[in-house]
C-alpha cells in the first residue's frame, strides 16, 4: 500500500489527526460562546449570524485556494499556512469589540479552519490508496473527540467567570504545536497522482461526471445542517427549554459525543454497505431525531443530541465517495468539494439567525430540519443516478 517508511507515514498521519482535533476544538467554541458574546456587545441574532457567516466565507476561500496550493506546493505548505491563519484569526477575534473587526477576524479564523480540515483529508487521500472511507472516519473520530470537549470546556470556563475571549485564547498552545510539527516533520511522496500544475481539461471531466453536481449540492445541505445545529443548539435550548449555560453546553457536548461515537462505528460498516447507502440511512435518522426533538411531547428535546450520532459519518463518507471518482489533481477537486462545505457552513447559521430575528428561535432552528430532510431526499435521487450510469 505504501513504499515510505512507517515512521515518516506515522508523522504525517499524526498531523492529519491533529488537524481534525483542532478543527473540532476551535470551530465548536462558537455555539457556547455566542450567547455571552451577543450579550456583552449588545448584538442581535442576525448580527451574530453574520459573524458566523464570515467564518464560513473564510472557510470557502480556503477551500478554493488550499487545493491548488496542495497540488502546486505540497501538503506541508497547506499545514503551515492554515496554522498561521488560525493564530492571527484567534488573536484578532479574542481582542475585538467591533462587529467589523470580529467579522474580519472570524473570516481569517475560518480560513485556518478550512485549511486544517482540508489538510487532514488531503494527507489521508494522498498517502493511503485503500480503505480511505475507514481511515477518514477514524481521523474524523478525533474531530468528534475535540468537538465533544469544546462546549464542555467553554461551559466550565464561562461558569467560572472567565470571558469568552479567554475561551478562544487558550487553544493557541495546540495551534503552535501543529505549526511546529508541520515545519519539522518529514512528508513522504504521495501515493496518488499530484501534478505540478493544473490540468483544467482533466478537472472539467471530473466535475462533469454524471451525478457529481449532486455530490456538491448534498455537501452544502449536510454542512448547513451540522453547523446550524452546532452553532445554535445552545441558544435554542436556553431560550425554548430554559436550560442553564452548563446544561445547554452539556447537550452540545452530547451532540459531539454522538459525532465521535458515530465516526468510530462508521469505520466498521461504511465499506460493507456502501458509501451512498450509509449516507441515506443516517441522514434519514438524523432528520427524524430533529423532528422528534423539536416537536415531540415533554422532554423530547433529549433527542436533539442524537442527531450528531447519525450526521457523524456523512462528511468523511461523502469525501471518500468523491475521491473514488478522482485520479488526478486530487487537491484541486477536493478543494472544490470543500468550497461547497464553506457555502453550506455560511448559509446554515446565517439563515437561522435571520429567521430567528423574524419569527423566533423555534422557527430559526427548524431550518436544520428542512436541510436535513432535503439531504436524505437528495441522496435517494443521487443513488438512482449513479445506479443508472453504471
Amino acid at each position: 500500500m505504501q513504499t515510505e517508511s512507517k515512521p515518516n507515514l506515522g508523522w504525517v498521519t499524526a498531523i492529519a489527526f491533529l488537524c481534525l482535533f483542532l478543527l473540532g476544538l476551535i470551530d465548536n467554541l462558537k455555539g457556547a460562546t455566542l450567547p455571552p458574546l451577543l450579550a456583552e456587545l449588545s448584538l442581535s441574532d442576525a448580527q451574530g449570524g453574520s459573524i458566523l457567516l464570515w467564518a464560513y466565507l473564510g472557510f470557502l476561500t480556503a477551500a478554493l485556494l488550499v487545493g491548488v496550493l496542495s497540488d502546486l506546493a505540497g501538503n506541508r505548505a497547506v499545514v503551515l499556512a492554515s496554522a498561521a491563519c488560525l493564530v492571527l484569526g484567534i488573536i484578532g477575534y479574542s481582542l475585538s469589540s467591533r462587529l467589523g473587526l470580529l467579522s474580519a477576524s472570524m473570516a481569517l479564523m475560518g480560513m485556518g479552519l478550512g485549511g486544517v480540515d482540508m489538510a487532514g483529508s488531503l494527507i489521508i487521500v494522498a498517502y493511503y490508496t485503500r480503505n480511505k472511507g475507514r481511515l477518514l472516519n477514524l481521523m474524523s473520530f478525533f474531530h468528534g473527540l475535540s468537538s465533544t470537549l469544546a462546549p464542555y470546556y467553554a461551559g466550565l470556563l464561562l461558569t467560572a467567570g472567565l470571558s469568552w475571549r479567554q475561551v478562544y485564547q487558550f487553544p493557541l498552545v495546540a495551534v503552535a504545536a501543529m505549526l511546529l510539527m508541520g515545519a519539522l516533520a518529514p512528508f513522504p511522496k504521495a501515493q496518488v497522482t499530484q501534478k505540478s500544475g493544473l490540468d483544467f481539461h482533466a478537472l472539467g471531466k471530473v466535475i462533469l461526471q454524471p451525478g457529481m453536481g449532486w455530490f456538491f449540492a448534498l455537501m452544502i445541505l449536510y454542512v448547513s445542517t451540522e453547523i446550524g445545529v452546532a452553532s445554535w443548539l445552545v441558544t435554542y435550548l436556553q431560550r425554548i427549554q430554559n436550560l442553564s449555560v452548563t446544561q445547554s453546553a452539556l447537550f452540545l457536548s452530547m451532540f459531539f459525543v454522538g459525532v465521535m461515537i458515530g465516526r468510530l462505528l462508521g469505520t466498521l460498516f461504511v465499506e460493507r454497505i456502501g458509501y451512498l447507502r450509509a449516507i441515506l440511512i443516517t441522514s434519514s435518522c438524523a432528520a427524524l431525531c430533529l423532528a422528534v426533538g423539536m416537536f415531540g411531547p415533554g422532554a423530547s428535546y433529549w433527542a436533539l443530541p442524537l442527531t450528531g450520532l447519525f450526521l457523524s459519518i456523512i462528511f468523511p463518507t461523502l469525501t471518500a465517495a468523491v475521491s473514488d471518482r478522482v485520479s488526478e489533481n486530487v487537491g484541486t477537486v477536493m478543494g472544490l468539494l470543500f468550497a461547497f462545505c464553506g457555502i453550506g457552513g455560511a448559509i446554515g447559521p446565517w439563515l437561522i439567525g435571520l429567521v430567528s430575528d423574524a419569527a423566533g428561535i423555534q422557527a430559526g432552528f427548524a431550518v436544520n430540519l428542512v436541510t436535513c430532510t432535503a439531504l436524505a431526499a437528495g441522496m435517494a435521487i443521487l443513488m438512482r443516478i449513479v445506479r443508472s450510469n453504471r
